[in-house]
């Protein structure tokens, strides 16, 4: 018998509290690429608005291939909370999660969901792999792409453009 998920993509109006966490989530991607990294920013908000975790991009710094913005964001509130279910929580990421993020959003028992930009290329939310779709998962979110959409994805565009033209100057001088 096929049930059908309860995980929603909402298509209401972006709420002003969308917006103002985004923007956070902004500010933090600028600290990933302020250090040479992604510029990916995630922060977790409790049922009251208050931030519980935050985190950018941090991979290279850490040698840590799973120090992505929504994980770090998603270990700092486990500890502050004393507790790894992060029920009634929103996470705000300004760039699609990819499918290792999406199983600790669906581990952590997170309610919602907000992203920036989608991803094509490794998105586990729709863009390429439908991960929260699936029936057999034991938890449903609500989740909302494409808030501030533009900005998220121009930020992660403009970034891989200097990173290709500083690549190709190295090239060229040597």
């Amino acid at each position: 018998m096929f049930i059908k998920p309860q995980t929603t993509l909402c298509s209401l109006a972006i709420s002003e509290q969308d917006i103002y966490f985004m923007r956070y989530a902004l500010e933090l991607a600028d600290r990933a690429e302020t250090i040479g990294e992604i510029p990916v920013g995630a922060v977790l908000v409790d049922s009251e608005g208050n931030i519980i975790g935050e985190g950018w991009n941090q991979v290279i710094q850490l040698s840590d291939p799973s120090a992505h913005a929504e994980m770090l964001a998603i270990r700092q509130a486990g500890k502050e909370q004393n507790n790894y279910r992060l029920l009634n929580c929103t996470l705000y990421v300004t760039l699609e999660p990819c499918t290792m993020c999406a199983g600790a959003i669906l581990h952590g028992r997170i309610h919602r969901l907000v992203f920036g930009a989608s991803d094509y290329k490794t998105g586990a939310v729709g863009s390429r792999y439908h991960l929260f779709e699936d029936y057999k998962m034991n938890h449903f979110l609500e989740i909302r792409g494409g808030v501030l959409a533009e900005d998220c994805s121009q930020k992660i565009s403009r970034f891989f453009q200097r990173r290709r033209k500083e690549h190709k100057q190295q090239k060229q001088a040597v």
